[in-house]
């Protein structure tokens, strides 16, 4: 239900968060269904920001998937409370230990496994509850399960197991162990609540079990939710500051209205604005002011979402996760709140982009609606950023890697049917004097019929180790008057945008004007200039240019396991390294690479580490690229 995008059908993937609102057992539950693909982090960053707990699905086969773990991790740095589920164990080769195993050796939490699978693989047909020492069976095509005694063949396995989470719990909770050591068990109640109690501080994680394709454990799970998870009213108030001082909101429908906003998108019925009420009470027709920006605005409609379905609702209290329509400006991260009461809320981290692609209209009306497109691809995902290079005249679409950039493109072709093309960037190369010229003489004399241009410069030119271009002047005697001699300078500037090499700028070069003549009658500033710019452009060629490519100091996060191999791999692409830091696992390198090495280094580096190798970027200068100097 969640995944109704196109997109999402034809690849079989989660791409775009999704909301859903159901009621259990009398509780209330907004979810937000997250990708996992760690292309799609920052969706799930916002996602996080704004939730009390979370399901962490795991793959009864595989265990924990190294893209699994990076969303772990992201939820450890929010503090999000979560429970496990241990998914397709109706699967060949499904184990639940191995599963178990797997999230305590990759993840490093206590695991605290209530349930046992009842059949294996094909013949998984329920659970035993090990908390309350039951079974829990499905019928093919049953909606719900029916209840009833542990299978004989599993009775002494339930024991030991029970025996098992008692000792755990015990362990890591004051109460039950105090009830442990008094009658050498912990009953069902005091499990219950210690489990909750160690849920939200993040001592222990429940693992739970079943196949949501067979619509088995399914109940369990959703009992689970309630039991354990923090409601809005168990989290402490959400702080803020505003003008310096810090502020706080309860989860009460009575407090000061606060939200915060954590997606936009744009339906063909208008703009949906999503939110989390973090305290007080929204109403249609209502004013809210959007913090960030000053900016008051009139809600039209509040919605309950069923992903891609809407119920209208007159009002939204603290805890609920709405779609809003009627505002025009806010954006994901803003803070939206009761005019009287501002409070800005911290909003989610928007990670920097680690790939680019050019992109295009195919024909040169569509341009303008390619801009438009793109602008509200960029409202919708904050993790896209558009820019034009002001030196390749390109128009660059950067995202967290190839396959969200080929999902934006394709979002682009589909909503907006646009014919866009696709292209690797160009990299910025320099220019720069690696070998510079004495005495160089050039006359420039144009006669046309009336007044001539006449002017005669000799000049030096050497290299400049720091900085882009320096010009002076040693002429004495007047023999270059002063205005003339700032024409030279502005025609060797001219010079500087097309080296001899490939065209490129010219960069780090010392000019020195040591000598010229003037014409009493045909001598001008437009004839300095232009023999500025020629006798710059000529005394390049004479000279010995070297070609100059960006360079980015990058910095590669890998498993000590991958450390080789990542090494091997930044030599193959010409990177330097400059050291690596051990820290808990994982080895931090970092080492200068040239830009243009750097294309699809993202994929690269996922593919040789399974997902687990990240790295950031950043410009740090030019280097001499890898080919013979011209002379």
């Amino acid at each position: 239900m969640t995944d109704f995008d196109s997109q999402e059908r034809d690849r079989g993937i989660t791409i775009f968060a999704a909301a859903v609102s159901c009621s259990w057992d009398g509780h209330l539950v907004n979810l937000i269904d997250t990708p996992g693909h760690v292309d799609f982090s920052d969706e799930v960053e916002r996602s996080l920001r704004v939730l009390d707990g979370a399901i962490a699905v795991f793959d009864g086969v595989a265990g924990v998937e190294p893209q699994s773990e990076s969303v772990w991790r992201q939820a450890d740095r929010h503090g999000v409370p979560r429970i496990a589920f241990v998914n397709k164990l109706d699967r060949a080769g499904a184990d639940l230990d191995a599963a178990v195993e797997s999230i305590r050796q990759r993840l490093h939490p206590r695991p605290l496994v209530v349930q046992l699978p009842i059949g294996v693989e094909d013949g998984f047909a329920g659970v035993v509850d090990l908390l309350r020492m039951r079974s829990l069976v499905w019928a093919d095509g049953a909606e719900r399960a029916e209840e009833g005694p542990i299978p004989e063949s599993l009775v002494d396995e339930a024991n030991r197991r029970r025996r098992l989470l008692e000792e755990t719990v015990a362990e890591l909770h004051p109460a039950a162990l105090d009830e442990f050591c008094e009658s050498s068990a912990v009953s069902t109640e005091t499990l219950v609540s210690a489990l909750r109690e160690l849920t939200r501080t993040g001592g222990g994680v429940v693992v739970l079990c079943g196949s949501a394709y067979r619509n088995r454990g399914v109940e369990p799970l959703l009992e689970a939710v309630v039991a354990y998870l923090p409601s809005p009213s168990d989290v402490p108030p959400a702080l803020g500051e505003y003008e310096g001082t810090a502020r706080e909101r309860p989860a009460d429908a009575s407090a000061p209205f606060a939200a915060l906003v954590f997606k936009v998108t744009s339906t063909a019925t208008g703009r949906l604005t999503y939110l989390r009420v973090y305290s007080g009470t929204i109403r249609t027709s209502e004013a809210v002011m959007d913090v960030g920006s000053g900016r008051i605005e009139r809600v039209g409609r509040i919605l309950r979402v069923q992903a891609d379905r809407h119920t209208r609702v007159d009002s939204a209290v603290a805890g609920d996760i709405v779609a809003v329509v009627g505002l025009k400006t806010a954006r994901a991260g803003a803070t939206l709140c009761t005019p009287s009461e501002p409070l800005l809320l911290e909003p989610p981290v928007v990670a920097d982009p680690v790939v680019s692609v050019a992109v295009e209209a195919r024909t040169g009306t569509d341009t303008e609606r390619l801009m438009s497109a793109l602008a509200r691809l960029v409202e919708e995902d904050p993790s896209l950023v558009i820019r034009t290079d002001r030196e390749t005249g390109q128009t660059l679409l950067s995202g967290m890697g190839e396959l969200h950039l080929e999902v934006a493109v394709e979002k682009i072709r589909r909503d907006h049917r646009l014919d866009v093309g696709v292209g690797r960037p160009r990299v910025a190369y320099r220019e720069t004097v690696a070998r510079g010229v004495s005495g160089f003489v050039y006359r420039h004399v144009k006669q046309d019929g009336g007044a001539g241009q006449f002017a005669h410069v000799v000049i030096d030119t050497e290299p400049l180790a720091e900085g882009e271009f320096e010009f002076e002047s040693t002429v004495v005697g007047g023999r270059v008057p002063r205005e003339y001699v700032r024409a030279v300078e502005a025609g060797c500037r001219d010079a500087l945008a097309e080296g001899p090499l490939g065209g490129h700028p010219v960069t780090g070069v010392r000019v020195t004007l040591t000598d010229g003549a003037t014409h009493s009658k045909d001598s001008s500033e437009m004839a300095f200039r232009t023999a500025g710019r020629f006798a710059l452009r000529a005394a390049l060629a004479a000279g010995t240019i070297t070609l100059l490519e960006p360079v980015a100091e990058v910095t590669v996060t890998v498993p000590d396991s991958a450390v080789g191999v990542v090494l091997g791999d930044l030599a193959a692409r010409r990177g330097r390294v400059l050291g690596s830091v051990a820290r808990a696992g994982t080895t931090v390198v970092t080492a200068t690479v040239p830009l243009a090495e750097l294309f699809g280094y993202a994929t690269r580096l996922r593919s040789r580490t399974q997902g687990r190798g990240t790295f950031t970027a950043r410009p740090t200068g030019h280097a001499p690229a890898p080919v013979e100097p011209v002379r």
